[in-house]
């Protein structure tokens, strides 16, 4: 398995992984629960620059085809990174969209990510994040935030294994999830 950097062709990729983990907020987002719409809107903004979904935001493992996809961003682009999303669902959806902010300056944040079901339980998002945790925490000095939802304690249980804590609770979409962080 190699881990690389995506690019606009990895972009189907992206948004059929990224939607694995985020479905029911892009139903949210979207204002309506239409899998094919969610997955339409990830694909829309993971092919397109300068967006919180964009593939420059994403790294991706592969072997022979991609086989997961993990979203991460500075934090302290979060505002400058949702406008995008935020005119695109006010014009297809007519949906204000103004989510409270999961992320701020000072980590670099995992927004989500995914791996292909058919392999899924073979370590994959365990190497991602490691590959992650290397190439920003020990390489790079930065500290790497994602937040967990209650209902997934084999997540919790992962990220804190691989060295993450635990620095309080954020509300998103109004689900109050842990927020967990790497330094």
């Amino acid at each position: 398995m190699r881990i690389r950097k995506a690019t606009p062709n990895d972009s189907p990729f992206i948004a059929h992984y990224l939607l694995l983990a985020m479905e029911e907020i892009i139903y949210e987002f979207i204002g309506e629960k239409d899998p094919q719409k969610a997955l339409d809107f990830l694909l829309y903004f993971a092919q397109r620059e300068n967006n919180q979904y964009s593939y420059q935001n994403c790294w991706v493992a592969e072997e022979d085809e991609v086989i997961a996809a993990i979203n991460i961003y500075d934090g302290s682009q979060l505002s400058a990174l949702r406008k995008p999303i935020a005119a695109y669902i006010k014009m297809q959806h007519g949906k204000d969209f103004n989510p409270e902010d999961e992320t701020k300056a000072g980590e670099f944040y995992i927004d989500s990510f995914g791996v292909n079901p058919n392999q899924q339980g073979k370590g994959i998002g365990s190497k991602m994040l490691q590959f992650l945790i290397d190439e920003y925490v020990v390489k790079n000095q930065q500290t790497i935030g994602l937040l967990v939802e209650e209902n997934k304690p084999a997540a919790k249980k992962l990220y804190l294994k691989l060295g993450f804590k635990s620095v309080g609770f954020k509300m998103l979409v109004g689900e109050t999830l842990e927020h967990l962080q790497i330094n």
